[in-house]
């Protein structure tokens, strides 16, 4: 187990990418929390399961767009397990419209989900994992940074949070804190297993299956474990060759 006996708190974990990277952290050994912002089914849902395979977990509702919740998220989790180890900055709303036909609170919206969220939980968890000399940080990114018409914002988002994590990366090295960024690509089919993915063909790919969940949280995990000590600041696009 690559995470055995470490702490891992993952935003925006209920369902989807987030629950699938909850999963795996667990999977790993980590004792995991996750947090969300609403929908308390799903995050039931997704705590039982955990539980049923015998993960120590725990489900945290809040919104970590507020500085003083995504504060005392970090100190509910502390409280609870002693330290966070893996963070995993998965929040980030997304919405389609030109430039032109954003208001200015839908640009600030977006930054503030994508961005502000990132800073704001990089800051509360920075000095537990400083004073343990040992941390992990994973900043969900997106492919599309590069750029595309009608998601000016998101794009620029995204980009900025590549650009944090990367300058962060320099900042905590020397602190035992790694920083690294991993890019989905668009996932149609968020519950699909990585076995039914396999059985599948999908052109837009090169690798010729369609992305899955799975697929994502293997990257993550990757970045979280002992292993990967000696990679930080970089961006990982896990997206079976599209747009190279």
């Amino acid at each position: 187990m690559l995470l055995r006996n470490r702490v891992a708190l993952v935003t925006g974990g209920s369902r989807g990418i987030g629950r699938g990277i909850a999963h795996r952290m667990a999977q790993e050994g980590a004792r995991v929390a996750f947090a969300y912002r609403a929908n308390k089914a799903a995050a039931q849902t997704a705590l039982r399961q955990m539980q049923a395979a015998g993960a120590d977990c725990l489900a945290v509702e809040t919104d970590v767009s507020q500085a003083g919740r995504a504060d005392q998220l970090v100190r509910t989790v502390a409280d609870r397990y002693g330290r966070i180890d893996v963070l995993v900055n998965n929040v980030g709303d997304f919405r389609w419209g030109t430039l032109a036909e954003s208001s200015t609170e839908d640009w600030k919206s977006i930054f503030d989900s994508n961005v502000t969220t990132v800073f704001y939980m990089c800051h509360a968890a920075l000095p537990l994992m400083r004073r343990g000399r040992w941390g992990r940080i994973i900043n969900l990114g997106a492919e599309r940074a590069f750029g595309q018409a009608k998601i000016s914002a998101y794009a620029a988002a995204k980009a900025a949070v590549v650009a944090l994590s990367r300058s962060l990366a320099l900042e905590e090295a020397k602190n035992g804190i790694t920083v690294n960024v991993v890019n989905p690509s668009s996932i149609d089919e968020k519950d699909l297993s990585l076995e039914e993915a396999r059985k599948l063909r999908d052109a837009r790919y090169p690798i010729g299956r369609p992305p899955t969940v799975d697929d994502v949280a293997a990257a993550v995990a990757f970045f979280a474990s002992e292993e990967a000590e000696y990679v930080t600041g970089q961006v990982v696009n896990v997206s079976g060759g599209w747009l190279l």
